[in-house]
């Protein structure tokens, strides 16, 4: 029962010390013969994918990982991945997942800060890591040794206190963090879904990158309550087919995503037989709520809660609102707290920083005693346990709801990652050239949020904004890429001294846009201008791929309606992926049946442009939290 205590929203229950492998074997012994996972053509039982971890987690055990071994995961999205993740968790180790899209840089930063012990891998995959002596063990090497190993259940010496995963996120310093989460976490996850979420198991698609820690909810917590689950591995807009195909009855996305969905009428329709939709990662736009309350038959959540709580900390079951789409109330074994500066209370209707407790609230960061110091506080009040500083912003509606209200500092989310701006003007300041670097992040269309770099560069040494970006994306994850580079003399100033971000967000600073792009035929000139005005660029070049350019799966929705409307042609969401540059596009097009009376462009499509866009496709459509 919620209740409000102490100035604070409380949901007690009692918490469950079960690990996750406990969880996931006592619903095999249910289902044993129940498929439990399909990817692509490939499909499994409970009881051998309990089987086949029990083998991996043997051998796993005999190359000497146990109790809190950190392993690394760098496998494609396969039930590979599940065996694998299970059978570290069972030998009593914790999973470090790594995306293979990252830079390289990148992931040798995680790999160094994690220190892991080994990394579970393939031959292939093996390649795309950093040569820095970690020990693989690779399962198609390792296949007969594996196989060798016994498939009955086994003893395992599994704590609920101990690692389950250590997860990164981005780093105000400049270095991502990695945060710590145990077992007993995730049950009290699981605890609280079960809660929110019913008895009554389906098809669950998930969507997220294991990199990500929503994820737990899609993998774990389903396979520990008799779902089938879906992994799914081609881009958004392939979504609407999966809900059908496969039955769909639970989805989890960011409202980025489920924004794109729902500007297709085709694709929103396919939402329509979800019996439970859970959005989250970032703020939910009243219109989108409201747009898709009006379809989507079952129960719609908006759900609230940071890395370090174990993935979600509040919901709210989409009712009746006004203006701001409320964040809900504690979940089960959570309590939130609303503090001033000074760590008092506020008073209820007022805005204060929200802390939150209970079972959720994880070990702390790796290798960061003082930032887990900081973030991690004995509760003021007096209650039990630690609280999480979020640094977000809060208030307690009158009908007991919470309402985020913004951040305190300058960490933002971007289509559902989490972005700490800091991390990226660190690395800017460390280029040649560059002697002050400001990030923030624009909305000058509503949705269309983009990260803007403005800079002061040394005397007579400006570097171009292409080298800037070539050279963040060998160090940065491509959602913490700026979009676009403004130099200015000076930063504009407060009346105490300080930078004026809210000048920098000010529509003057950014050059107008010149429109339009040399073309060989209206069609392609059509195309062209439709791009550069969504992309908010001087022109766009006939074979210059879209995503390169800035764009992402929701900006190709966006687009999908302006070139219907602008061109009258019956271009479909699936096409603008295909063909992604205005060449290819144009050629299609022209090449499908009457244009109106456009004349097309006749030159050829570009060998490959399919595969090419459906690998940029799954690296701008990955969600988070």
């Amino acid at each position: 029962m919620s209740l409000v205590k102490n100035l604070s929203i409380v949901d007690s229950q009692r918490e469950d010390s079960r690990t996750i492998p406990e969880l996931f074997e006592e619903q095999v012994r249910r289902t044993p013969d129940l498929t439990a996972a399909i990817c692509g053509s490939d499909s499994i039982t409970y009881a051998m994918l309990d089987a086949r971890a029990n083998q991996l987690a043997r051998h796993l055990k005999s190359c000497g990982i146990g109790s809190e071994t950190l392993v690394a995961v760098a496998l494609d999205r396969s039930i590979d991945l599940l065996i694998g993740m299970l059978a570290i968790l069972k030998v009593g180790g914790a999973y470090v997942p790594l995306d293979l899209s990252y830079p390289l840089q990148r992931i040798a930063l995680l790999l160094e800060d994690a220190q892991a012990a080994f990394v579970l891998t393939t031959e292939r995959l093996r390649e795309r890591l950093p040569a820095n002596g970690i020990e693989a063990i690779c399962l198609d090497r390792a296949a007969a040794a594996i196989a060798s190993h016994s498939a009955e259940p086994f003893d395992y010496m599994v704590r609920s206190s101990d690692l389950a995963y250590v997860i990164y996120t981005s780093g105000s310093t400049g270095r991502p963090k990695g945060v710590m989460v145990e077992h007993r976490n995730v049950s009290s996850l699981f605890s609280a879904m079960n809660r929110i979420l019913g008895p009554e198991p389906g098809v669950w698609l998930a969507v997220t990158s294991i990199s990500f820690d929503i994820s737990v909810l899609e993998l774990f917590w389903t396979l520990a309550s008799g779902f089938l689950v879906i992994l799914h591995t081609e881009g958004a807009y392939t979504i609407p087919a999966e809900i059908r195909r496969r039955g769909v009855t639970h989805l989890q996305c960011t409202p980025s995503l489920a924004r794109m969905l729902a500007s297709d009428p085709d694709s929103l329709e396919a939402l329509r037989p979800l019996r439970k939709l859970l959005l989250g990662g970032e703020a939910l736009p009243p219109a989108l709520a409201q747009r898709l309350k009006g379809v989507v038959s079952g129960d719609i959540y908006n759900m609230y809660g940071p890395t370090e709580t174990t993935v979600w900390s509040t919901a709210f079951h989409l009712g009746e609102f006004t203006t701001n789409v409320p964040i809900g109330r504690p979940v089960a074994n959570t309590y939130v707290r609303i503090l001033g500066e000074g760590l008092e209370p506020v008073v209820p209707g007022n805005p204060g920083e929200l802390f939150i407790g209970g079972g959720g609230v994880v070990r702390g960061y790796r290798n960061q005693p003082d930032l887990t110091a900081e973030r991690f506080l004995i509760d003021p009040l007096g209650g039990t346990g630690r609280l999480y500083r979020t640094g977000d912003l809060a208030r307690l509606r009158e009908d007991g709801e919470l309402e985020f209200l913004g951040r305190l500092d300058f960490q933002v989310k971007i289509r559902g990652f989490r972005i700490e701006l800091e991390e990226i003007e660190a690395v800017l300041e460390q280029r040649p050239g560059v002697r002050q670097a400001i990030v923030l992040a624009r909305e000058d269309r509503p949705g269309d949020r983009r990260l803007v770099a403005y800079l002061i560069a040394e005397p007579d040494v400006r570097p171009q904004p292409s080298e800037l970006q070539a050279a963040l994306a060998e160090l940065l994850p491509d959602h913490m890429v700026p979009s676009k580079f403004v130099f200015l003399d000076a930063m504009p100033l407060t009346a105490n001294g300080k930078i004026d971000r809210k000048a920098l967000l000010a529509p003057a600073v950014l050059a107008p846009a010149t429109k339009g792009a040399v073309a060989a035929s209206e069609l392609e000139g059509a195309i062209a201008e439709v791009w550069a005005q969504a992309l908010d660029v001087e022109r766009v070049g006939l074979d210059e791929n879209f995503f390169d350019l800035g764009a992402h799966s929701l900006l190709v929705a966006e687009v999908h309606g302006r070139l219907r409307e602008f061109l009258a042609l019956d271009v479909s969401l699936v096409e603008l992926f295909h063909y992604p540059t205005v060449r290819t596009l144009s050629t299609h097009l022209a090449g499908l049946a009457d244009l109106a009376g456009i004349p097309g462009s006749a030159s050829a499509q570009h060998q490959g442009a399919e595969r090419a866009a459906r690998r940029r496709l799954a690296l701008h459509n990955r969600t988070g939290s």
